[in-house]
């Protein structure tokens, strides 16, 4: 049995830059065990599953460990792929997930609009555990649905935070985001998540919808442009709509190839 995939990156000017993902476009859901042998022998951040069903897509993601509630860049690949290789004709793709329910990707020309909902977050005491994730301390900390968010004073900061992977693995948490304050745009971040299978994942679309309305409300203001400042570098411009958030960047098609599951 043969299975289409393809590889793409994600929030990408170029290949080898932003967040690889694999996409397999099937006809129907393979068993959840099949979907999470085949992330693992890709060995990227994510792959990406998707099923037609009627007018939208059903959508999943998958780390080499685990299957995550939502994943930005692994999206954009998926648009990506029915944009230009699986001859989907409009300008607009509506995904559903059964996680994280209606989630819509835009397209004009070369730039691709993912419109997520905005997550929720409050503030957390810095405990000896949070100071203890990095080797330098955070200013503030807060806790959304899926992932810590330490703040920082600095982009010099985020550019030489060490993590402490053995520490960040133990928290009660997909990941952690490190944040602060842009020099040449308006924020930049990192991203970890041990306990999820990536040590570091180079961009993260999905924890911008924490960094936009936490920035928007400190620059006061709703257009915003970002770096995720991993060794690949991911470039992502965000509008914060209250209750939703639009990110958008580029992707690039890496490879194409067939799966032989048999």
């Amino acid at each position: 049995m043969k299975q289409k995939i393809y590889q793409i990156d994600a929030f990408a000017e170029s290949v080898f830059s932003g967040n690889p993902a694999a996409v397999c476009p099937l006809d129907s859901w393979l068993n959840d065990e099949t979907l999470q042998k085949i992330a693992m022998e890709n060995n990227l951040a994510e792959t990406t599953f998707y099923v037609k069903q009627g007018d939208k897509y059903q959508i999943r993601w998958f780390t080499p460990t685990v299957e995550v509630d939502l994943c930005g860049h692994a999206t954009l690949a998926a648009a990506f792929v029915l944009f230009n290789l699986e001859n989907y004709t409009e300008n607009i793709i509506r995904f559903h997930s059964p996680r994280s329910g209606a989630l819509t990707v835009t397209k004009k020309g070369e730039l691709l609009t993912l419109n997520f909902p905005t997550d929720t977050f409050e503030e957390v005491k810095i405990s000896d555990e949070i100071n203890n994730c990095f080797n330098i301390k955070p200013q503030f900390a807060f806790k959304g649905k899926t992932d810590y968010m330490f703040v920082f004073n600095t982009e010099y900061e985020i550019k030489k935070a060490e993590p402490v992977l053995e520490v960040i693995s133990k928290l009660k948490a997909r990941g952690v985001i490190i944040t602060a304050k842009g020099d040449n745009v308006d924020f930049v971040s990192r991203f970890f998540a041990p306990q999820s299978g990536i040590n570091e994942d180079p961009v993260t679309g999905s924890a911008h919808t924490t960094l936009t309305p936490y920035w928007a409300k400190q620059l006061n203001k709703t257009e915003l442009t970002a770096i995720q400042l991993s060794s690949r570098k991911g470039y992502l411009q965000c509008s914060y709509l209250n209750d939703r958030v639009e990110i958008s960047g580029q992707a690039k098609l890496y490879l194409t190839g067939e799966i032989f599951l048999k």
